[in-house]
């Protein structure tokens, strides 16, 4: 399925400018059909599970209790 920049810059939840951009910079595939550019929606799949698996790795990072270290001597 293909979209336009401004369905791309919706489901990215980017500017339009954004999105442009990126076109630009090669680091969103594109076609241009000579009136608009058109965008694979599929691409974005494997960095949207990348990011989930990253945000998930982050939560439990981030719920893990800090362990006390016994080590720890006053030295009072």
């Amino acid at each position: 399925m293909y979209l336009t920049v401004k369905e791309t810059a919706e489901f990215l939840s980017a500017t339009e400018a954004n999105i442009e951009r990126l076109i630009r910079q090669g680091r969103i595939r594109a076609i241009h059909d000579g009136e608009q550019y058109l965008i694979y929606k599929e691409q974005f799949n494997t960095h949207l599970k990348q990011m989930e698996k990253y945000w998930k790795l982050m939560e439990e990072y981030d719920s893990e209790p800090i362990p006390e270290d016994i080590d720890i001597k006053d030295e009072d």
